[in-house]
């Protein structure tokens, strides 16, 4: 299949390097391939470039699938409006758009450019990872990185002139912005200075600050508190609309339980009092609303959430008062106040769930008395939520939705006056195909339900699958618009989007039944909906490919070496794969919540039964395996896949012309995002290599 263009494997030495860890023998001989400067890395990385490079360009069907996905992508997107003032916000991806461009409307109607990442930056290589105005619609703090590093510097600009009002902020990472009324100050979060924190983990310790617009970063008042501050703690930050309430959440790395502090801001320090903390083991998110009262949705008592409220100034969980309890069949993820237009009926608060993955809207009295639901175009998935804010009275009584589902790019839905109507389509068209949609259950392996979207072509028979799903974290994979499962079923194979434990479709117990211990049942989960599909005649083992990135390339990493005779292909994206070491790169430590740690002797068995890395056994015939890898990642270090790779090609014993071990590598670009062309070349390649591998015909 690769016309004899992989004769050998590039060298690598095998070290004897056998660590003993709580009683463990622990392999690593490809530990020098952890240091990218070493001589040794650097030719070994240059020979699988020069490797995988022809045989990816002599893929059949690369081009087509390229040009497949150009034209898919050509639809643009379209973003939920941020109101101000009377102003619009709006990001806006037209044709031919690298990125996304952030516009505004102004008062009069007339719409512009405000922020286009490719006029700041021809190269494409700057990225705009967030905004947000002031209340008054003035000023607008925006952060950008260049080159995939995730560095978020923090900018603030004039809306009307478009001039920047003040120098750069750095080490804004991860830091969300909320302003005072007034637009005289925000708060903010920011990693501490290199000399303040140890060697190598300046990005695990924040701190949050109240600025001043015109002012150094130096003279930034800290915002302290009780138990505030804790190593590996990411800081989130809101201000009520009147200025009166400033609200910290905090999530020790990516722990699914959340602290949360509240303060009455002044001129002085502000006084935080602590709501929750780590130890109360619940997720929440809470805000002062309009009305002076504090709203919060938790999974106190309720995996799926629900939804109360108290007075700020009696914030503790003993007063929060239940507005809508938890439905047992959806997960509750978020409210919005509607407001009516003038004289025209009572405020309602709008519930955005999900069943199943799928989005529902419900409407309820401010008492929490149901109001009905707000119709949707059908089985999809919310990219916003918007309401006007109070200062523009004009659109009052109305929501905004941004609305995906797997055939439409993201678009603007106005719900209005009991009906919802289409508002702003993506900026392009592009003829989608035919697809047929269905969600399936299964039963995993322990007996659980487990569901999945299946999207195949018109017809019926067994076709070349690909299967990809995420299970981590508690995030959740939802039916959005996507050009590589089109791509993939315009060529006639099938495609499935699998809800696997580990993730956050069923609620807060799904996620932990497939973290820390139970990791395990998010591969059993993957197998048991790939042999669902071999039984239903939807394909074969010989036609199955699998995909997955970060958490998802540890899915398919642990999927190809724990069955190694189900799955005919595999792409392993950006991925998690030594789950022994993983805590000692980038910003692994934050993770130890979610898999466990290799310090302790427990939690270290759960690693060593799954890593993929120490799983990977001689004379064993794996699937055809293409890893991608970003050198700018900063997130996860692409050390995983160069020992994985190294490990993999020295041990299959499966012809490298049917069944190659090959690695793609890019510079100037991380983990999170990029150009439009630059997401064309990747995904055209590892369409045309999964394709090729289980006998689907791109473009044919």
């Amino acid at each position: 299949m690769t016309e004899h263009l992989i004769e050998r494997y590039p060298a690598a030495e095998r070290l004897d390097l056998v660590e003993e860890l709580h009683g463990h023998p622990v392999a690593d001989p490809y530990r020098w391939l952890e240091n990218a400067a070493d001589p040794r890395t650097v030719a070994w990385s240059q020979a699988q470039d020069q490797l995988a490079r022809p045989v990816l360009d002599a893929l059949p069907g690369r081009d087509a699938a390229a040009a497949t996905l150009r034209e898919l992508l050509a639809t643009g997107s379209v973003s939920a409006p941020l109101w101000r003032a009377g102003r619009r916000f709006r990001t806006l991806r037209n044709p031919g758009d690298e990125h996304a461009v952030l516009h505004v409307t102004d008062p009069d109607g007339v719409e512009r450019v405000l922020l286009d990442p490719v006029a700041i930056d021809p190269t494409g290589l700057t990225t705009l990872d967030a905004w947000v105005p002031d209340l008054e619609g003035r000023q607008l703090a925006y952060q950008l990185s260049v080159g995939g590093d995730e560095h978020s510097v923090l900018h603030v600009l004039d809306v009307t002139t478009g001039e920047q009002v003040e120098p750069p902020i750095d080490r804004c990472r991860y830091s969300s912005v909320a302003w005072l009324p007034g637009g005289a100050e925000f708060c903010y979060v920011r990693m501490v200075a290199e000399d303040e924190a140890p060697a190598g983990q300046q990005a695990f310790h924040r701190r949050v600050w109240r600025h001043r617009i015109g002012t150094p970063p130096e003279q930034d008042r800290l915002i302290e508190g009780p138990g505030l501050y804790e190593d590996h703690t990411y800081y989130g930050v809101r201000v009520s609309r009147d200025g009166r309430w400033l609200l910290v959440n905090g999530n020790v790395g990516t722990a699914r339980r959340d602290s949360l502090w509240i303060a009455e801001l002044g001129e002085g320090a502000p006084e935080l009092t602590p709501v929750l903390v780590q130890s109360d083991d619940v997720r929440a998110d809470a805000w002062v609303d309009r009305d002076g009262l504090l709203y919060v949705i938790t999974t106190d008592g309720a995996p799926r959430w629900r939804l109360a409220v108290t007075d700020p100034r009696t914030p503790g969980r003993e007063h929060w008062r239940e507005l809508v309890a938890e439905d047992p069949g959806s997960v509750l993820e978020g409210v919005r106040r509607l407001e009516p237009a003038a004289g025209s009926g009572e405020t309602l608060l709008v519930l955005m769930r999900s069943r199943h993955a799928v989005a529902e809207l419900a409407l309820h009295a401010l008492d929490g008395t149901p109001r009905g639901v707000v119709p949707l175009p059908g089985p999809g998935s919310l990219t916003g939520l918007s309401v006007a804010d109070r200062d523009t009275p004009a659109q009052a009584g109305r929501l905004w939705i941004g609305w995906t589902d797997f055939v439409t790019p993201p678009q603007v839905h106005r719900f209005e006056s009991g009906s919802t109507v289409l508002e702003d389509a993506a900026p392009g068209a592009a003829a989608a195909p035919a697809v047929r949609s269905e969600q399936r259950e299964f039963t995993s392996r322990d007996g659980t339900t487990v569901r999945m979207f299946v999207l195949q072509p018109a017809g019926s028979g067994q076709r070349p699958t690909l299967v990809t799903g995420y299970g981590g974290f508690g995030l959740s994979r939802e039916p959005a618009y996507a050009p590589s499962a089109l791509a993939w079923v315009a060529a006639g194979g099938a495609y499935a989007l699998v809800s696997l434990r580990g993730g956050g479709e069923e609620g807060d117990a799904w996620h932990l039944a497939g973290n820390r211990a139970h990791k395990q049942n998010v591969f059993d989960d993957l197998h048991a909906a790939a042999e669902s599909l071999i039984a239903a005649g939807t394909t074969t083992p010989d036609q199955l490919a699998i995909m997955g990135g970060s958490n998802g390339g540890l899915l398919v990493g642990a999927a190809l070496t724990q069955r190694p005779d189900l799955y005919r292909a595999v792409v392993c994206s950006a991925p998690l794969l030594d789950m022994v070491r993983y805590e000692e790169f980038s910003l692994g430590r934050t993770w130890n919540d979610e898999y466990g740690t290799a310090a302790d002797p427990e939690e270290l068995g759960w690693l060593l039964s799954y890593s993929p890395y120490h799983h990977v056994e001689t004379g064993t015939e794996y699937p055809a395996v293409l890893f991608t890898v970003f050198e700018a990642d900063s997130r996860v270090d692409p050390l995983h896949a160069r020992k994985m790779c190294a490990a993999l090609q020295h041990a299959t014993s499966g012809d490298p012309e049917t069944r190659p071990i090959l690695l793609r590598r890019e510079t100037d670009v991380g983990h999170g995002a990029r150009s439009v062309s630059r997401t064309v070349d990747l995904t055209a390649d590892w369409l045309a290599f999964l394709a090729t591998h289980t006998g689907l015909e791109l473009g044919g």
